[in-house]
């Protein structure tokens, strides 16, 4: 969030953005924001699903030394798609559907990686949630090497919700765990199917865990543990891609 062409700050240019349509990737707003036109403010956000967090103003004004007036926010340098109408599409082209779900990856040279690796595989979308998830900015983007200006991204206000929906619509859940009992080429991909890779610390949430259709590890032979997030994701995807090619 260095990119000063992307942030936002004052209550009214806030006000004038979300009139005019503006994707946003993160909004503060300061504890206790009182004043002229925040009501408006606050009916707008609301009534565009825009998620903020409430924050201190020491934070604000480490952001910006510009009148913010309580207010920073930063728009996105993509555009964002509904969950539902991806998969109408994808299901309305005849493909047989891939996503890769994202819970708290929050490291954005990590997000940038994977969206390079989906974007390379052909996975139709990456779903992350609102909010604890990596920033879509400019660092994302020069990691990607430019592909999340190619692949779909959809911003989630549940990812538990978007599961289930998914479930709905004929999907398999695939969670990577190393608690899986499953190694991750045992598992058939030819069918619709999004892969769920949790965070950098400790994985996939237990809550998210329990909806899986399937947990799946990957083999580890050397003295560390376990493998960064975005190579974990590239060797289950690329799987993926291996089987569906044979068919």
């Amino acid at each position: 969030m260095n990119s000063n062409d992307q942030m936002i700050y004052g209550i009214r240019p806030m006000i004038e953005s979300i009139k005019a349509g503006k994707v946003f990737d993160k909004v503060f707003i300061q504890h206790g924001l009182k004043g002229e036109h925040t009501g408006e403010l606050f009916k707008l956000m609301r009534d565009a699903s825009i998620t903020y967090q409430h924050v201190p103003l020491e934070k604000l004004n480490r952001l910006t030394r510009k009148n913010h007036q309580g207010v920073v926010a930063f728009t996105s340098i993509i555009d964002f798609n509904s969950i539902e109408e991806i998969v109408q599409n994808i299901y309305e082209t005849g493909k047989i559907p891939f996503l890769l779900l994202l819970d708290r990856i929050t490291d954005v040279r990590n997000f940038g990686a994977i969206a390079r690796t989906a974007e390379c595989a052909g996975v139709h979308a990456i779903v992350i949630p609102s909010q604890g998830a990596a920033p879509v900015n400019p660092d994302a983007m020069k990691t990607s090497a430019g592909a999340l200006n190619f692949i779909t991204i959809s911003k989630v206000k549940n990812l538990s919700r978007s599961i289930d929906y998914l479930k709905e619509s004929g999907f398999q859940i695939i969670a990577a765990s190393e608690k899986a009992a499953r190694f991750y080429t045992e598992i058939d991909y030819t069918v619709p199917t999004a892969i769920l890779m949790g965070s950098e610390e400790d994985g996939v949430s237990p809550a998210y865990l329990k909806k899986t259709d399937h947990m799946v590890k990957i083999p580890i032979v050397g003295h560390t543990e376990s493998l960064n997030v975005s190579v974990a994701a590239a060797v289950i995807i690329f799987e993926v891609v291996r089987q569906r090619k044979q068919i």
